[in-house]
């Protein structure tokens, strides 16, 4: 059995969207629902998606995150991020950006107790007018039961720019750019990934999203999403992603500072992959009038 699950496993992995095999993976459930076309968000889970999607956070914020792949349990993967701004704005501010920057950590983990991955990461993302950048530090490890585990670390930098202000904004991502190595058998190495996308908002309520993936060792993956904001507290997405041959969908909800997003996605083969998360953001208390 642990060798039949272990083979499933890396046949599967291909079809994470580049998600796991210590690859950039899949961040948020809004992301997921939206075909993982990510790298022009600007959320707490930009921390994983696009480090430079940071800078454009003004207050503290933090997100639990899981998803399941395909209804498997050992395929099932988890993080935790929190952002925080290395400035405090005022109740009321209407700053786009936190004058210092953002700094986001992340802690996630994939797998069961055959396989597993676990990361533990921080970014930092600043945004300067129309322009964000940032950047994120990972410590990997994967731990193959009977085999050992190994560790690497991975760098990442991010990219974001405003090419029409409030309309037409373009993303880049450049994960695991020091090509670490994980092993010396067969130059075992984490992959290296390239993303770059342009989210385009048509009306202040419709999002257009399109998206290219290319790991140095696999075709390019496109992925394209459609956001529609129905009313301030209630939105629809739906998205596609090309070389995982997935359909994917789902809403987000808030109440208040809180933000829940839920994303599903079909394989015609494999079948329904599920992605829930949930956000805080920390408002300042208001001073108190003498």
């Amino acid at each position: 059995m642990p060798k039949l699950y272990l083979g499933l496993l890396f046949i599967f992995l291909p079809l994470f969207g580049a998600a796991q095999g210590n690859g950039p993976g899949v961040r948020g459930g809004r992301a997921a629902a939206l075909g993982n076309a990510s790298v022009t968000l600007a959320d707490v889970w930009a921390i994983g998606n696009n480090a430079a999607g940071l800078g454009a956070l003004t207050r503290p914020e933090a997100g639990v995150y899981a998803d399941n792949r395909f209804l498997i349990p050992e395929f099932g993967n988890a993080a935790l991020a929190a952002a925080l701004p290395l400035s405090k704005q005022p109740v009321g501010s209407t700053a786009t950006a936190a004058p210092h920057g953002v700094v986001g950590v992340e802690l996630q983990r994939f797998g069961g107790k055959l396989y597993n991955e676990q990361r533990a990461g921080v970014g930092y993302g600043y945004r300067l007018g129309l322009f964000s950048v940032g950047a994120r530090a990972d410590m990997l490890q994967v731990r193959i039961e009977g085999l050992g585990s190994r560790r690497a670390v991975a760098l990442s930098l991010g990219g974001q720019a405003e090419i029409v202000p409030q309309k037409l904004t373009f993303g880049a991502y450049l994960y695991n750019l020091n090509q670490a190595r994980l092993a010396e058998y067969q130059n075992e190495r984490v992959p290296t990934v390239l993303k770059a996308g342009l989210g385009y908002r048509a009306t202040p309520k419709v999002l257009l999203l399109i998206e290219t993936e290319k790991d140095v060792e696999q075709a390019a993956d496109l992925k394209a999403g459609l956001e529609y904001q129905i009313v301030e507290a209630f939105a629809m997405r739906a998205g596609v992603a090309t070389l995982t041959e997935q359909m994917t969908g789902g809403f987000g909800l808030r109440f208040g500072r809180a933000r829940v997003d839920y994303g599903a996605a079909w394989h015609n083969a494999l079948g329904l992959s599920q992605h829930l998360s949930v956000s805080l953001r920390f408002e300042p208390k208001a001073s108190a009038e003498l």
